[in-house]
């Protein structure tokens, strides 16, 4: 991972990082297996074309390929091939699948801390703050603790914000309150709580319901994934800030799948996915900078700031999911807690 010298904020997460070496070497007791290679299934909850499909997944499964030698073959499934998104989690805590790449805003049911995974809404202005919350101070853990008891190995895949598309600007809290959104997760209270009408469609419905107006807006991902579903042919207006920065996607896996693994294979496969999770956060937020230009010069789409207004209703309705979010669970409640000092700490409290 390459690191911009003479970066406070990234000396940060350098630490973040050595804080948590332990975790991808802690030896298991499963002992060596046969050399024959183990076929992995995978459910995604992308489309194949989405934005993140080549970088995040076909990246991963190719550098487990090589960095076992072959003896780890991973087969990655589009959305909706096997199973729905929404059943992801359940498919592999039952090992109907031994691995899953799925969106933290489905998990909540089932890993109450999740809930605030999915971009924390108001909490951060930059990436590098939640990367320091996630690793260095443990929110992470708190989420792998409670996956742990569901039979299911968590693993975030990268941080990046969260950011709406919409057809028109808006100029005041009263123009938002008319706003009809697709949304998802802790996000689908938070906007409807500000004052819209957010629901839920799938990435693979989304298009055709902001194109024939059923919604004005939708947030999926940053600029990269709104663009892998062509949302700026109708959607010429991206928003700033950001709904929220954290951790949208996460690898599950199996319990009893990854303990079957060979010590050494199961140890690489941990390696991979930490090392994966620092440089697909740089690489995104490099990328997001340059496609935001090209969509610019290439699609007319112009980036807009929300009203002030708006960003202050978000500021308080933010504030208020965290303690509703904190009431879930002993982990959630402690996430909250160290949320809130982190912040104080930074002048936000």
């Amino acid at each position: 991972m390459k690191l911009l010298k003479k970066s406070i904020k990234h000396c940060a997460i350098a630490l973040a990082v050595a804080s948590t070496a332990g975790i991808v070497t802690m030896p298991s007791a499963v002992a060596q297996n046969s050399e024959e290679a183990i076929k992995w299934r995978m459910q995604a909850h992308l489309p194949r074309g989405s934005g993140a499909w080549e970088d995040s997944l076909v990246a991963f499964k190719e550098e487990i390929l090589d960095r076992t030698d072959g003896r780890l073959q991973i087969e990655v499934y589009p959305a909706d091939a096997l199973i729905p998104a929404t059943e992801i989690f359940p498919a592999v805590k039952q090992g109907v699948i031994q691995m899953g790449y799925t969106s933290s805003g489905y998990l909540q049911s089932y890993i109450p801390t999740a809930g605030l995974a999915y971009t924390v809404p108001g909490a951060f202005d930059e990436v590098w703050e939640a990367a320091y919350f996630w690793k260095h101070l443990g929110f992470e853990d708190l989420i792998r603790e409670e996956a742990l008891e569901e039979g299911v190995y968590y693993f975030t895949e990268k941080l990046y914000p969260t950011e709406m598309v919409l057809k028109e600007p808006v100029g005041s809290l009263e123009d938002f309150s008319s706003l009809s959104l697709r949304s998802a997760g802790i996000l689908q209270r938070f906007l409807t709580e500000v004052g819209a009408s957010a629901s839920y469609f799938s990435g693979t419905e989304l298009y055709q319901a902001l194109s024939t107006g059923v919604i004005d807006g939708a947030h999926w991902g940053a600029s990269q994934e709104a663009n892998s579903l062509s949302l700026y042919e109708t959607a010429k207006y991206h928003v700033h800030p950001p709904l929220g920065i954290g951790g949208v996607e996460a690898f599950v896996i199996n319990e009893n799948a990854m303990e079957s693994l060979p010590n050494n294979i199961q140890n690489t496969l941990k390696s991979v996915l930490e090392e994966h999770f620092w440089a697909r956060t740089n690489e995104y937020q490099f990328q997001e900078i340059e496609n935001l230009r090209n969509l610019e010069e290439e699609q007319g789409v112009t980036i807009i700031e929300l009203p002030d207004d708006v960003q202050q209703k978000m500021k308080q309705v933010g504030r208020k999911i965290w303690d509703e979010e904190a009431k879930k669970s002993e982990n959630a409640a402690e996430a909250v807690r160290r949320l809130k000092d982190f912040l104080a700490v930074l002048g936000r409290g």
